[in-house]
């Protein structure tokens, strides 16, 4: 029972490990003793997040911009030059766009799909031969899909592509859990509700939006790292090994009880 929740020697990539809400579990992992490979569009603030995370532990930088097919492909084939195989791999790499709805340009659809649903979905099935070296029966390789409480209930935050593709998400991790439990690949899907991150930053910079919003939160606070990197140490430990095809939120209760 001691090591039910251990993650200590497991390899894992995370999209978008370099800032937000990526870092934090990205940082959650590092100092469980995983070995944690991030990505960023930016690479002098991939870099610099990698070195900060290797105070901690190990964690390699993979500067890479996800937005298209081939740009993920090639992130895969960089990992796979590094390593034999994956024990979780978190697609938390996100896009938004927000404006009204009289105003919301097409624009907005494609760039915002190719990303968070598209992306992760190439992403799987460019290392699934890694993902299947690592799954064995009683502790299989983890996909760990990050959604959103907007594509759950309606937030009314102007963000229809955005919301349309965390609905998205969800239901692709069901579709491919059922598609990858014989593979012993476990594949679920994390609803964070607020956190303290750049996609909360324009309702966090006026007292009285943030006052409001923390007063619609049945906990009565915004999300903190540990809450998001304990849930995916859970799905990423044996204790998790059990679970796969769900959403778990992790919103402090507004998809629950309000």
């Amino acid at each position: 029972m001691n090591d039910l929740f251990s993650v200590e020697g497991k390899v894992a990539l995370v999209t978008g490990g370099a800032q937000g809400m990526g870092r934090m579990i990205a940082e959650g992992l590092v100092k469980a003793g995983v070995r944690v490979y991030i990505t960023s569009r930016k690479p002098d603030v991939c870099e610099q997040s990698a070195s900060e995370l290797c105070e901690f532990g190990e964690c390699v930088a993979i500067p890479a911009t996800l937005d298209t097919p081939e740009a993920v492909v090639e992130l895969a084939n960089r990992f796979k030059e590094k390593e034999e195989k994956i024990d979780i791999l978190i697609n938390n790499a996100g896009r938004t766009w927000g404006a009204p709805l009289e105003e919301f340009p097409d624009k907005a659809w494609a760039p915002v799909m190719a990303v968070n649903v598209q992306g992760p979905f190439t992403l799987i099935r460019e290392l699934l031969p890694q993902l299947r070296k690592a799954g064995g029966n009683e502790s299989p390789a983890r996909v760990i899909n990050i959604g959103s409480l907007a594509g759950m209930v309606p937030q009314h935050l102007s963000a229809y592509s955005y919301a349309a593709s965390k609905a998205a998400i969800h239901h692709l991790s069901r579709e491919l859990a059922a598609d990858l439990a014989g593979d012993n690949i476990t594949v679920n899907a994390i609803v964070p509700g607020y956190f303290p991150t750049k996609m909360t930053a324009h309702i966090r910079e006026e007292e009285e939006k943030t006052r409001e919003l923390v007063g619609n939160i049945p906990l009565n606070r915004l999300g903190s790292p540990e809450d998001i990197v304990g849930l995916c140490i859970f799905l990423s430990s044996r204790a998790g090994a059990y679970i796969t095809g769900v959403e778990l939120p992790v919103d402090g209760g507004m998809s629950g009880c309000n």
